[in-house]
This record gives C-alpha cells, structure tokens and sequence, in this order.
C-alpha cells in the first residue's frame, strides 16, 4: 500500500538539515530504481537523468553487481578492510589493471582515498606540493573540485566559496578554454603570466582541470588546449592534476575524458561511478614518480571501500573488458 507521502515529507522537513539540496524542488518520496529509472511511493516512475550526479552511469541494481555483492555479503566476506590485502582488492586492481590502465599503457599507481571526490582531489594537491615543494595551485574558472577547505580553494563557485567561512588560499584562477568572449586563447594568456616574472604567479605545483566542467556547466576544453596547457606544466616543472570525477568512467565515450587528447596526466582523481553501483569510493592515480606519500600520510578509516571493490570488479569487466565500453 502507498505510504502517507505528507507524513514522510514531514519528518525530512522537521528534522533534515538545512543544507538539504535536490529534495527541495522534487520533493517526491522514491522507493525503488532499477536501470535508469526511479519510481515513488505512488508507483509513479521516472527517468532518472541525475544519475546521482553521474555516480551511476551503469544505472540503478545492476543484476550482476547486484549478485555480486550479495554473493560477498552472505558468504561472509569482509566488510571493512581499512588498507589490508584483501581478494576482493586485489580483483579490483587486477581488473583495473589489465581492462583500463594496460590498455591505454598508463603506468600509474593506485592511492585508495577516503570515499570522496573531494578528498581524492585533496590528496592530490597534497602529493603535488610535496613533490614540489611548492604550494601554489593554478585551477580555471567555473571549475569545480569540491567543498572541503583544500578542493574549495580550487573551486570557482562563489556560493560553495562562501560556505567556508574561513580565507580560502593557494590557488591562483586563470580562465578556462572559451571564457573569455570573441575566442581570446586562454592557453596563451596563462603561458604568457608564467612567463613573466613580474606576472605575480608564484611558481605553481600542479595545474588542475577538468577537462569537462561538470558543475560550473557543461563547459568542454578543446583537445589541443587542454594539450597546451599539459605542455606548460611540464615547461614549469608543475604536475598536471586531470579530476575526472565527473567525467571519467565512460562519462564521455572512453573510460577517461582525456584518452584521446594525447596527453598523460601526472595525477588522475577518481570517485562517483568508479564502483559502479553507486557505492562511496575514491582512488587517485599517481605516475610512480611522484608516488612518495610515506605510509598513511594522507589516509582515512574508509579508504577503500571492499564492497565497492566487488562491484567495481563487476563492472570494469562487464562493460570494459576489450579497454572499450561495450
């Protein structure tokens, strides 16, 4: 039977933070999903186009993730691992390994962050500046990386900015591919500020990008500039940091957003529907370079999420298995 829709929105209203975002403009109750669509407790479906945020590209209860969990579940697999060997690690990784890096010979390690994109991006800035020893960070206009304090400073939302509360340093902003009106070139503005010493650009230690802005709207760099702007961060000695949060796992045809580009990022961040099923996980790819974190210096109690594992597993070899989706 359908259940009292106004009582439950009662209690969201009552008793959920203000900081309650979506439900306010579609504040329907949703009680199942499957493939691409949700449907409430009035039966009534929809076709789910946020996807949440682009954390299940492979859609709602894929069946045989699904199995897959519930397998591990009911025979007793771990349920939490912090950063043991685990099996189900270590099939992730396999998989990983030999469907998405291999393939587009990247000889990136793995760093399993805390669940988050934005603390996948932290760790990155972090790894950056402690290669560098430097601490300026160059990011783009409408770029978005998070709102913990370190991916916030990065992030061109003056709304989010102003939630921090606090002064939000280390990063200087330069504009994105197309910003400016009439096709000025961006790439050429920012070679020409580091060029300069007079410019006021500290040396930076990572330039960070989207190669498609997902939050600051929908904005898509040009393969040549965003090559451009790779050949100035290896000019400069800085890391190029791609977050492919919101892009990657085949959000734009190959699995990462810049695999036809031509270039290899020195840092990749990502989260969202890397464990398939809609799962809390996070990963970083660093080049073996730059792989110089000391144990557990940036680290966190679920970093690494075994029952994402399982499922990443799933889907990396269901829908990547030639390197390509299918």
């Amino acid at each position: 039977m359908p259940t009292d829709t106004s009582a439950e929105i009662s209690i969201f209203k009552r008793r959920e933070s203000e900081a309650r975002s979506y439900c306010r403009g579609f504040d329907t109750v949703f009680t199942h999903a499957s493939g691409s669509e949700l449907t409430d407790d009035k039966g009534r479906r929809y076709i789910d186009f946020l996807a949440g945020c682009s954390s299940l590209n492979y859609g709602h209860n894929d069946p045989d993730m699904k199995a897959a969990l519930l397998d591990h579940i009911s025979t007793d697999g771990l349920a939490h691992g912090l950063d043991f060997h685990t099996s189900a690690k270590a099939d992730f990784l396999d998989a990983f390994d030999r469907h998405i890096l291999r393939p587009r010979n990247m000889d990136h390690k793995v760093m399993f962050t805390g669940p988050t994109g934005a603390n996948a991006v932290e760790a990155a800035l972090k790894l950056a500046r402690k290669v560098t020893g430097r601490s300026n960070v160059i990011a783009f206009t409408n770029g978005f990386h998070g709102v913990t304090l370190g991916a916030l400073a990065a992030t061109g939302n003056s709304y989010h900015r102003g939630g921090a509360g606090t002064p939000l340093n280390g990063v200087t902003r330069m504009p994105y591919d197309g910003y400016f009106p009439g096709g000025a070139d961006t790439a050429e503005y920012l070679e020409t500020m580091l060029n300069d010493r007079s410019s006021g650009i500290d040396a930076p230690a990572a330039i960070l990008l989207e190669t498609v802005q997902g939050e600051g709207g929908l904005n898509a760099a040009r393969p040549e500039w965003v090559q451009r702007i790779a050949a100035l961060a290896k000019e400069h000695g800085a890391l190029l940091i791609i977050d492919d949060i919101q892009a990657g796992c085949g959000r734009t045809g190959g699995f990462f957003s810049f695999e036809d580009m031509g270039i290899t990022p020195d840092i990749v961040t990502l989260a969202k529907s890397i464990s398939g099923f809609g799962l809390p996980m996070a990963l970083m790819l660093v080049r073996p370079a730059h792989d110089i974190f000391g144990p557990a210096e940036h680290n966190g109690t679920f970093r690494g999420n075994t029952h994402a594992f399982v499922t990443a597993r799933v889907a990396i070899r269901k829908f990547w298995a030639d390197g390509r989706f299918q």
